[in-house]
């Protein structure tokens, strides 16, 4: 059995440390087939980018020997040796313009003492200085070049939260300005990224990229499907059995729950994270949040916490095709941040007057539960683990149908917000509170629709329908007047459940939930 890695991005290491490769070569061959290709695709992080930019070096390299017995070395390939330009922006931690210019300096530099050409390289004329590398080692080698760039958008990234990130932004346009202008020295383009921002060349001025992003053809190249991961992990997954004592189907699912759900193609198979499943097995088979724990999307955060994003809408209703878009640096749009840093997937789609729509969800529990324990944490700057332990009693107190214990639970974690945390208005108090809602676990219709007006919330729980109707700076008479003049109760009423209607009040001065009161349809 091979050994199990989520560190080694190196295609060449993998292959000569034996180290378990999950055959993803047919793809690797239909990119570089053609005689000439530009590509970009968007991935989230620790999904296997580096890796395959690393496996279209070896490949452009004619290391042939690294490829035996894998997909490309059954199909008809000339395996000739191009020059690689390998410009990788993971590391770069540039945060302001002139840092970055050095970095891109720098690198250049390096490129030409590997390829041994002589240019001249200035930190004020980047675009013209990566001209000049190109056309050198074309003329060098006699051959036409192969550009492969790693995180391109890394250095925006860095400067997101900032006054500097235009500026960044701008100095990345110029820079990847180049590879248009050198077309015709380019044998192969491939460039990879998390988020696509507007105005970055790539996306505005480079108008013979292919983006292959959400392509049906290529999208399970990143990330392993159910059937790739049955078979490549085998062995493991019998050992998890005797490990774990429970039947194979059954940690088949459990694993397909916490790390599986990504689809990057409305009609394409979902694929699992695969840093995720590796430290499953690496660390002996236990359940946890590998993938978030490798950085927190505080950026994110930020944006939705500025924005007061709206979570029940973003996860109910259909969205059109523009939210896979890329978007300005100055205009960010929650959610195709989401979306692109892979924290929402598509969950299934229709097609309505001749346009697609899609429904969105977060991809698997260990997203799902992990986002919105950092989210209810960022927006209320209550420790996670105080977030944890109240979601935890919360949860009990449904499922024994003890809503007097929930309702007061749900004050006390009101009652930890911090005081420079705004929840002055009915926006930001329902994102909160819809939050901690979503953490909960249990069937919940935010804003459920009804014929006559909208219910807070829904939960269904065992033999019981909790509905729920706050106000802000009013009573909890007045809830409850609502939902019985709303009637909202109607729908459920054969359901064979017992109805349980709570009607509550936020207090905005005091920053509490004020009172409650309970009653039965």
């Amino acid at each position: 059995m091979k050994d199990l890695t989520s560190s080694v991005y190196t295609f060449e290491k993998l292959i000569r440390g034996n180290y378990l490769y999950v055959d993803k070569t047919e793809y690797i061959w239909k990119l570089v087939r053609p005689a000439f290709g530009i590509y970009f695709m968007s991935r989230p992080r620790r999904f296997g980018k580096s890796l395959t930019i690393s496996t279209l070096k070896a490949v452009f390299q004619g290391k042939r020997d690294l490829f035996k017995g894998l997909a490309i070395s059954k199909k008809k390939y000339d395996w000739k040796e191009y020059p690689v330009i390998h410009l990788d922006m993971a590391n770069c931690d540039a945060r302001m313009p002139q840092a970055l210019r050095k970095y891109f300096a720098r690198v250049l530099a390096e490129a030409a003492s590997e390829h041994q050409v002589s240019v001249d390289i200035h930190e004020d004329e980047l675009a013209a200085s990566f001209e000049s590398l190109i056309r050198a080692i074309a003329n060098a080698k006699k051959s036409p070049v192969v550009i492969l760039l790693d995180e391109y958008d890394k250095p925006i990234l860095n400067a997101l939260a900032t006054p500097e990130a235009a500026a960044c932004r701008d100095v990345l346009k110029g820079f990847y300005s180049t590879i248009k202008k050198c077309e015709s020295l380019e044998r192969f383009v491939f460039v990879t990224g998390v988020t696509k921002f507007s105005h970055v060349s790539l996306f505005s001025d480079l108008n013979n990229l292919t983006d292959i992003t959400m392509h049906a053809d290529y999208a399970t190249m990143l990330g392993y499907t159910q059937e790739e991961f049955e078979e490549y992990f085998a062995e493991r997954l019998d050992d998890a059995v005797d490990k774990l004592n429970i039947p194979h189907e059954q940690l088949i699912a459990e694993i397909k729950a916490w790390y599986d759900g990504y689809r990057f193609e409305e009609n394409s198979p979902t694929v699992y994270n695969p840093v995720s499943l590796a430290q499953f097995f690496i660390n002996q088979c236990k359940f946890s949040n590998y993938w978030f724990a490798t950085g927190t999307p505080s950026f994110l955060l930020e944006v939705i916490r500025k924005a007061n994003f709206n979570f029940e809408r973003a996860l109910n209703e259909p969205v059109m095709g523009f939210a896979f878009n890329a978007f300005e640096i100055d205009r960010i749009d929650p959610l195709a941040l989401l979306l692109q840093t892979g924290y929402l997937t598509i969950k299934s789609s229709f097609v309505e007057l001749g346009e697609t729509q899609y429904y969105l969800d977060f991809p698997n529990r260990e997203v799902k539960e992990a986002f919105k324990t950092y989210l209810i944490s960022d927006y209320s700057a209550i420790p996670q683990e105080i977030v944890g332990a109240n979601v935890f009693q919360m949860i009990k107190a449904i499922k024994t149908g003890d809503i007097q214990h929930f309702m007061g639970l749900l004050k006390t974690f009101f009652a930890a917000v911090q005081y420079d945390i705004a929840i002055d208005t009915e926006g930001r108090f329902q994102l909160l509170f819809y939050s901690v809602f979503l953490l909960l676990g249990v069937r919940i219709e935010a804003e459920s629709r009804t014929n006559d007006g909208r219910i807070d919330a829904v939960i269904r729980e065992g033999d019981c329908i909790y509905i729920f109707e706050f106000k802000m700076n009013q009573n909890a008479e007045a809830a409850l007047a609502q939902i019985r003049e709303k009637e909202y109760y109607q729908k459920y009423q054969h359901a064979g459940k017992k109805i349980v209607l709570i009607g509550a009040n936020f207090d905005a001065a005091s920053r509490q939930i004020s009172e409650w009161k309970i009653e039965e349809a």
